[in-house]
Protein backbone atom coordinates (compact mmCIF):
# COMPACT_ATOMS: atom_id res chain seq x y z
CA UNK A 1 0.00 0.00 0.00
CA UNK A 2 1.50 3.13 -0.98
CA UNK A 3 1.32 5.74 1.62
CA UNK A 4 -0.92 8.98 0.60
CA UNK A 5 1.69 11.77 0.66
CA UNK A 6 -0.76 14.25 -0.14
CA UNK A 7 -2.50 14.01 2.86
CA UNK A 8 0.73 13.59 4.62
CA UNK A 9 1.06 17.45 3.44
CA UNK A 10 -2.84 18.67 4.67
CA UNK A 11 -1.62 17.08 8.22
CA UNK A 12 1.53 19.20 8.10
CA UNK A 13 -0.19 22.32 7.20
CA UNK A 14 -2.55 22.10 9.79
CA UNK A 15 0.35 21.00 12.56
CA UNK A 16 3.20 23.40 11.50
CA UNK A 17 1.65 25.56 8.90
CA UNK A 18 2.73 28.95 10.29
CA UNK A 19 6.34 27.46 11.31
CA UNK A 20 9.73 28.74 9.12
CA UNK A 21 9.90 25.08 8.02
CA UNK A 22 6.70 24.74 6.78
CA UNK A 23 7.13 28.22 4.63
CA UNK A 24 10.71 26.84 3.24
CA UNK A 25 8.84 23.62 2.11
CA UNK A 26 6.19 26.10 0.21
CA UNK A 27 8.34 27.47 -1.44
CA UNK A 28 10.37 24.76 -2.33
CA UNK A 29 8.00 22.79 -3.97
CA UNK A 30 5.60 25.46 -5.30
CA UNK A 31 7.39 24.81 -8.97
CA UNK A 32 7.11 21.36 -8.68
CA UNK A 33 5.00 19.24 -10.68
CA UNK A 34 3.48 16.00 -9.49
CA UNK A 35 6.30 13.80 -11.36
CA UNK A 36 8.71 15.77 -9.31
CA UNK A 37 6.78 14.81 -5.80
CA UNK A 38 6.39 11.65 -6.70
CA UNK A 39 10.27 11.21 -7.25
CA UNK A 40 10.89 13.15 -4.53
CA UNK A 41 8.67 10.65 -2.09
CA UNK A 42 10.07 7.69 -3.83
CA UNK A 43 13.44 9.04 -3.10
CA UNK A 44 12.33 8.85 0.91
CA UNK A 45 10.90 5.54 0.82
CA UNK A 46 14.27 4.64 -1.24
CA UNK A 47 15.84 5.22 2.11
CA UNK A 48 13.27 3.99 4.49
CA UNK A 49 14.24 0.45 2.20
CA UNK A 50 17.81 0.89 3.05
CA UNK A 51 16.58 1.17 6.94
CA UNK A 52 14.40 -1.79 6.46
CA UNK A 53 17.05 -3.92 4.60
CA UNK A 54 19.49 -3.26 7.37
CA UNK A 55 20.56 -6.16 9.68
CA UNK A 56 22.35 -4.23 12.81
CA UNK A 57 21.93 -1.72 15.34
CA UNK A 58 20.37 1.07 15.28
CA UNK A 59 23.11 2.69 16.66
CA UNK A 60 25.64 0.65 13.72
CA UNK A 61 27.55 3.05 11.09
CA UNK A 62 25.22 1.73 8.72
CA UNK A 63 22.37 3.05 10.77
CA UNK A 64 24.22 6.27 11.40
CA UNK A 65 25.16 7.05 7.80
CA UNK A 66 21.47 6.30 6.82
CA UNK A 67 19.92 8.91 9.68
CA UNK A 68 22.42 11.43 7.96
CA UNK A 69 21.41 10.78 4.30
CA UNK A 70 17.47 11.12 5.53
CA UNK A 71 18.69 14.51 7.13
CA UNK A 72 20.30 15.75 4.40
CA UNK A 73 17.48 14.55 2.27
CA UNK A 74 15.27 16.30 3.53
CA UNK A 75 17.26 19.64 3.84
CA UNK A 76 17.94 19.41 0.22
CA UNK A 77 14.70 18.87 -0.69
CA UNK A 78 11.81 19.80 1.90
CA UNK A 79 12.74 22.00 4.65
CA UNK A 80 15.87 22.26 6.85
CA UNK A 81 16.24 19.77 8.56
CA UNK A 82 18.43 20.28 12.02
CA UNK A 83 18.72 17.68 14.47
CA UNK A 84 15.82 19.12 16.52
CA UNK A 85 13.17 18.73 14.04
CA UNK A 86 14.80 15.61 12.71
CA UNK A 87 13.89 14.47 16.46
CA UNK A 88 10.46 15.06 16.38
CA UNK A 89 10.40 13.11 13.08
CA UNK A 90 12.34 10.01 14.65
CA UNK A 91 9.04 10.33 17.33
CA UNK A 92 6.59 11.01 15.04
CA UNK A 93 7.26 7.69 12.67
CA UNK A 94 6.62 5.75 15.71
CA UNK A 95 3.87 7.68 17.44
CA UNK A 96 1.18 8.81 14.70
CA UNK A 97 0.00 5.21 13.84
CA UNK A 98 -0.84 6.55 10.14
CA UNK A 99 3.09 7.39 9.63
CA UNK A 100 4.10 3.52 11.85
CA UNK A 101 1.57 1.49 9.91
CA UNK A 102 2.41 2.96 6.61
CA UNK A 103 6.29 2.82 6.88
CA UNK A 104 6.23 -0.51 8.34
CA UNK A 105 3.92 -1.58 5.52
CA UNK A 106 5.96 -0.56 2.88
CA UNK A 107 8.71 -1.73 4.10
CA UNK A 108 9.12 -4.35 6.63
CA UNK A 109 7.61 -4.72 10.09
CA UNK A 110 9.32 -2.80 12.75
CA UNK A 111 10.92 -0.33 10.06
CA UNK A 112 9.88 2.75 12.01
CA UNK A 113 11.15 1.65 15.49
CA UNK A 114 14.39 0.96 13.64
CA UNK A 115 14.55 4.38 12.25
CA UNK A 116 13.15 5.93 14.82
CA UNK A 117 15.67 4.90 17.63
CA UNK A 118 18.38 4.98 14.96
CA UNK A 119 17.48 8.80 14.78
CA UNK A 120 17.30 9.21 18.69
CA UNK A 121 20.96 7.57 18.56
CA UNK A 122 22.03 10.12 16.21
CA UNK A 123 20.69 12.63 18.19
CA UNK A 124 21.96 12.29 21.30
CA UNK A 125 25.35 10.67 20.48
Amino acid sequence: MKPDFNNYEKLAEMRWGDTDAFQEYREKSKSRSAVDNDALQQGIMDIFCKFGALDCYPSDEAAQALVKKLQDYITENFYTCPNEILAGLGKMYVADGEFKTNIDNAVGEGTAEFVSKAIEYYIVY
